[in-house]
């Protein structure tokens, strides 16, 4: 402990080791909004806790997020936590932390497929996360996206089955979907008694104790829960459950695999120890449950969280990059180092202006201090440093290492960036996010507007790395892109409100993509002899299809000079000016090598402009040589309806080009688990009410691009001809 007390600054009010970077993220409407505002309430953030249906949580305060029920914005608040025995009974309890005061700084995430990257830019910074699941429908798909980008960040995280007072739910078939779509090794540490209106109480399986909250303890908010023995009915499932942990944690854990072999008893001091050893390496997932709506179990959700999940010392040290080179520098936690953090959201604020919500990796921050940023090459003055509560901003002096807090008034930020001592020049992993897979035309409906919306637009971007606005080069319209109908619906709602933009908008478009099926060669020539001095650029490239999902490579394989060095940078530029504007229907090149393996030059008329022409020319001279086909976005859709609907729904799946990958059955509601292009998708919230008198629901996510089939190519390229598409 005393290297961990050295790594601290003897000015920081809670230590490293008494901090937790937790985010709260699920499927939509699984409750992580009302899990959360119940945290606050229990942790004495919030004196009255506010309702998602009300319109009045913490965390959801955009106007756009109160109306429709659902979190948009990735929300950071802070709050703290001392594990008590206030409770009869309690004082029995074995809680590793008890006494100790903890800070937490919590994200709530949305759920909705369409603002994917807020989940993705928390998860980056998070040490560890609570996946909160619906009691009745287990794991659905925007779990499973959520708890992948929790595996690709490795972040640790704890499971909280929610909504267990619902009909139909069922504690044993969310664990078991766990298991089996998640591959989670998970087990539980508490065990619901009673399910459904019998849900009353809750076993804590380490300790072997009984949380006994009733029928629930509406009026007192969930205060008066006792700690029991467990009643004689569930000894026997409890004693079973002990068993189960402790030989799953015996797998995995050497110190607890000692003492089974050598039959010595297993303290909860001793498996609290092995669970947090394990959770923080990834090894394990301990499973709670409760119902946060009923305020049963958030305090012991927060308990485990304190018990279970890391501190930034828990995990393995920030690694950084040199700038412009492979070389990897150790960015250690410790508020004695030299100040490193990562800026991974950005968001306007009407009252504060521009924020920069940043995560300190090491080092310290105050008030007045110079911050470099080794994108820009630029320093920038800290005059103001804030953490955030929900709608609430305080202003505090100083940051250590592992806090979360936002900087005001920074210029040149982009999400991703480092910002850092100049003397520790290195660049920290940016996060990374999808391509936009739907774009509308969109024009101010005045002139007046015209300046406001340009200035609007480009803010949004901003702030959003799965938004993009440009500008149709052949059309002159500006066109905004981003992950779905509900996505850029928003947009257009907060131009509105927050900078007062009236709009017209197109109908919505398909980002399709472009790529070839064989390898092919091309070659580009850009000559113009006038009057003075002339042009001229030549250059032969191969094309080759790519893995899928591997991207764009451009590889110079020049050997001998027979184009200059000094003008490969151009061609390559020509190359990828080509791929973004697209070769058979306007649509942007993915998954292609390209080799730049001949050319020649002019010792007088060659010049980069020629060259870049040369580019263009023989990327689309190999292209079209190279069987190019057209690709669309497919999208992964989850379908819940009663069972007399199955049949409309299926048929209606059907008829938008799906295929069906799965039909389960699951408390007398149908799963329908599909493909469906996105081109099919317009309209669909609409026509599953009408088909299911609006009893059915549905989600969806994007999962891959596959080949446009001929009978609707035609008609893409047609219209593709005529006007110009989307180009993303």
């Amino acid at each position: 402990m005393s290297d961990a007390k050295s790594l601290n600054s003897p000015n920081r009010e809670y230590t490293l080791e008494r901090t937790r970077n937790i985010g709260i993220a699920a499927h939509i409407d699984a409750g992580k909004t009302t899990t959360t505002e119940r945290i606050l309430f229990y942790t004495g953030l919030i004196h009255k806790i506010g309702d998602v249906d009300d319109g009045n949580t913490v965390t959801d305060w955009m106007e756009q997020e109160k109306e429709r029920g659902i979190t948009i914005t990735s929300a950071a608040v802070t709050c703290f936590w001392t594990q008590k025995a206030a409770k009869p009974g309690e004082n029995e309890i074995y809680k590793a932390f008890k006494d100790v005061p903890h800070r937490i700084n919590i994200i709530d995430t949305p759920g909705h497929v369409d603002f994917t990257a807020e989940v993705e830019r928390s998860m980056r910074v998070l040490d560890g996360a609570v996946a909160v699941f619906c009691g009745v429908a287990g794991v659905q798909p925007q779990s499973e996206t959520v708890w992948r980008q929790a595996t690709k960040y490795k972040v640790p995280r704890i499971a909280f089955v929610n909504k267990m007072d619902r009909t139909g739910a069922n504690f044993d078939n969310a664990l078991n979907d766990m298991r089996t779509k998640l591959r989670a090794y998970a087990f539980p540490v508490f065990l619901p008694i009673g399910a459904e209106d019998k849900f009353a109480g809750l076993i804590d399986v380490v300790n072997q104790k009984c949380f006994w909250f009733g029928e629930g303890d509406m009026q007192n908010e969930g205060l008066n829960y006792e700690v029991r023995e467990i009643p004689a009915e569930h000894k026997e499932r409890a004693a079973q459950a002990l068993k189960n942990l402790i030989e799953a944690v015996s797998n995995k854990d050497d110190a607890i695999a000692e003492l089974v072999l050598e039959e010595k008893p297993i303290t909860p001091e001793v498996l609290k120890a092995a669970i947090r050893r394990l959770t923080c390496k990834i090894e394990l997932v301990p499973v709670l449950c409760g119902s946060a709506f009923k305020k049963k179990g958030v305090q012991v959700l927060v308990d485990t969280v304190i018990d279970y999940l890391p501190s930034p010392l828990d995990i393995p040290d920030a690694e950084g990059h040199e700038p412009g080179s492979d070389n990897k520098v150790p960015v250690k936690t410790d508020d004695n180092g030299k100040f490193c953090s990562l800026a991974f959201k950005l968001w306007t604020d009407p009252y504060a202006g521009k924020l920069v919500f940043f995560r300190v990796y090491s080092g310290q921050l105050k008030k007045g201090d110079n911050i470099y940023n080794p994108r820009t090459r630029k320093r920038e003055r800290v005059s103001r440093l804030m953490v955030i509560q929900g709608s609430e901003r305080k202003d505090i002096g100083e940051v250590y290492a592992g806090d979360i807090a936002a900087l005001v008034g920074l210029r040149n930020i982009t999400t991703g960036d480092t910002l850092c001592d100049e003397s520790f020049d290195v660049t920290l992993e940016p996060p990374t996010f999808p391509e936009p897979v739907i774009s509308m035309a969109v024009e101010p409906k005045t002139k007046q507007d015209r300046d406001k919306m340009s200035e609007g637009l480009q803010r949004l971007a901003e702030e959003d790395p799965t938004f993009r606005c440009f500008t149709n080069e052949e059309t002159g319209q500006l066109l905004i892109a981003g992950m779905g109908e509900l996505h850029l619906e928003i947009i257009i709602d907060r131009l509105k409100r927050e900078f007062k933009v009236e709009a017209n908008t197109g109908a919505p478009q398909i980002a399709y993509r472009e790529t070839i099926t064989k390898d092919a060669e091309g070659e580009g020539k850009f000559i113009r002899q006038s009057g003075g001095r002339g042009q001229y650029g030549h250059a032969c490239i191969k094309v080759y299809p790519n893995e899928k999902g591997k991207g764009v490579e451009v590889v110079n394989e020049i050997v001998g000079g027979t184009i200059p060095k000094e003008y490969i940078p151009a061609v390559i530029d020509g190359i990828e000016e080509a791929i973004k504007s697209g070769v058979y229907a306007g649509y942007q090149v993915i998954d292609i090598k390209v080799e730049i393996v001949d050319g020649s030059f002019h010792e007088v008329d060659s010049n980069e402009l020629a060259f870049k022409m040369a580019g263009i020319f023989a990327l689309k001279d190999a292209f079209k040589k190279a069987g190019p086909i057209l690709l669309e976005p497919i999208m992964k859709v989850e379908c819940t309806t009663p069972d007399e609907y199955q049949g409309d729904l299926l048929g209606d799946i059907n008829r938008r080009r799906g295929i069906i990958n799965g039909i389960d059955a699951k408390n007398g509601q149908t799963i329908l688990n599909a493909q469906v292009p996105l081109a099919e998708m317009f309209g669909y919230a609409t026509a599953i009410r009408s088909l299911s008198k609006g009893r059915a629901s549905y989600s969806m996510e994007p999962l891959n691009f596959e080949q446009v089939p001929n009978s609707v190519l035609t008609a893409i390229l047609d219209q593709a001809a005529k006007k110009p598409a989307a180009r993303s």
